[in-house]
């Protein structure tokens, strides 16, 4: 087995995380639930041959095929495998993850050309919820949570109280820089408060380790590091590729995706001028600064 190859974590009985590593860019994190009867899935993966891989880790574990799929937000990474699942399966989340889904469209495919992404068909939720929702798969309780404007403005959280266990989706990335630009930075923060509250010891990151809840407090000290970078910034007139290229990252340094920074200082510096959380921001500025904190070499899919 390879160190980049998938593998599965059984934190519970009946209760599985599916981790690829190294969790970079495409490389997302999923779970599943549930028994030979019934079964549920968070999130799929960012191309239809990692899904085959996921639906047959499913099975390989003596679950049934998953007869619902949470989305614990739009982005491909985390959803363009869904059409291997269907029919079976139902998809949940929150009324926005449908919207941005179908606004996103194939995406990733524009991002990331030479990607063999297989065949993507965008299947977002067809239930959708608004605050909260409870389902109940083989008898564990799973709460889907809506935190507000965070990563996205159509996050979820995958909460199994009884199992101590919680999938925050993207946000927490464990051992990666964030990214909040289609979201809000201090909608972050509160998700994190949030996910403290449910006071869950196992953590399943969108991206990559298990964790436990000591990964919210390092995230909140990274979030709050762009906000001063971006205070400063802002005062002294520089532009968020200013900001991000002068800035010390200190202990975040040798997380990967650091170009990451300047996508957040975007979002950082917007909330300053006063937009609301989850305003567009122009996706061509932000990933031409990413590139350009790269040297010009746009950002890379792993998958």
């Amino acid at each position: 087995m390879s160190v980049t190859d998938p593998y599965v974590v059984q934190l519970a009985p009946r209760v599985h995380a599916y981790i690829q590593p190294d969790g970079g860019w495409c490389l997302n994190n999923a779970g599943f639930v549930g028994d030979s009867t019934e079964s549920l899935l968070v999130d799929t993966t960012a191309t239809e041959r990692r899904a085959r891989l996921l639906r047959a880790a499913v099975l390989d574990a003596g679950l049934a095929l998953p007869h619902t799929i949470v989305t614990t937000h739009h982005h491909g990474d985390h959803t363009y495998g869904n059409g291997v699942f269907r029919p079976e399966a139902r998809i949940v989340g929150h009324e926005n993850c449908r919207s941005e889904q179908l606004a996103a469209g194939h995406q990733l495919h524009l991002l990331w050309p030479q990607t063999d992404f297989g065949h993507v068909d965008i299947l977002p939720p067809d239930l959708t919820y608004t605050d909260r929702l409870t389902l109940y798969v083989g008898g564990i309780e799973v709460r889907v949570i809506h935190p507000g404007p965070a990563h996205t403005t159509g996050d979820s959280i995958v909460h199994l109280p009884e199992q101590g266990v919680v999938f925050t989706g993207d946000l927490v990335f464990h051992g990666g820089t964030p990214f909040v630009p289609m979201g809000s930075l201090a909608g972050s923060l509160r998700a994190l408060d949030l996910l403290r509250s449910l006071d869950a010891p196992t953590v399943v990151p969108g991206h990559g380790r298990i964790a436990d809840p000591s990964a919210y407090d390092t995230t909140e000290r990274y979030l709050r590091l762009v906000h001063e970078l971006a205070v400063e910034g802002r005062a002294k007139g520089d532009t968020p590729l200013a900001t991000a290229r002068r800035a010390d990252l200190g202990e975040f340094a040798a997380w990967p995706e650091s170009e990451r920074l300047v996508a957040n200082l975007h979002r950082a510096y917007a909330e300053l001028d006063g937009l609301p959380d989850g305003h567009p921001l122009d996706p061509a500025a932000v990933f031409g600064d990413m590139a350009a904190m790269n040297g010009g070499v746009p950002v890379a899919c792993h998958a």
